[in-house]
């Protein structure tokens, strides 16, 4: 994975992998907006990524083994990118970040609903997150009357960002 790497320590080899800026962006853009091809990535970036830079993260992040890539069937130039199993495990990783976040960061209530979520839905909702992604990722089969996770992570998201449009309303418009 790691050509060179400054010692054997587990959290220093991790840094190593996502202590840029990007990384964990990307996989999260992936993972919680199912943004799967470059230009969708590129373009609904909430923190606004440079071309370049994106192209070289998702390159890293493949020929580390966090993503695969595919040719698209539906556009010969377009790529598909998808979790492979070690990001799919990065759920609860990104699970405690948000929860940290939300306690010692000053977030927007729209972008924080989901680290909320999960963090109250624990371990259980991890782990069913986790089962839908490899659904969507890997091919794996969903079980029958499976939780879906990122319809519950968008309706709460969704309805929140409606509840904030519709208080940004004069009056007469709401």
């Amino acid at each position: 994975m790691l050509d060179t790497a400054r010692s054997g320590c587990p959290i220093n080899l991790s840094l190593e992998v996502f202590g840029d800026r990007w990384s964990l962006i990307v996989i999260r853009d992936i993972m919680f907006g199912n943004r799967r091809h470059y230009r969708t990535l590129l373009t609904r970036s909430e923190e606004g990524i440079a071309s370049n830079i994106l192209a070289d993260r998702l390159k890293r992040l493949v020929a580390l083994g966090l993503l695969t890539r595919a040719d698209d069937p539906s556009h010969s130039q377009k790529a598909i990118y998808s979790l492979a199993e070690p990001a799919i495990e990065l759920v609860p990783v990104f699970a405690q970040l948000g929860a940290w976040g939300r306690r010692h960061l000053p977030v927007s209530a729209e972008l924080s609903i989901r680290a909320q979520l999960l963090e109250e839905g624990g371990p259980a909702m991890w782990a069913a997150f986790m089962d839908e992604l490899r659904v969507i990722h890997l091919g794996a089969t969903p079980e029958p009357g499976a939780r879906s996770v990122i319809a519950e992570l968008t309706a709460a998201y969704d309805k929140l960002v409606s509840a904030r449009a519709a208080d940004a309303l004069p009056p007469d418009k709401a």
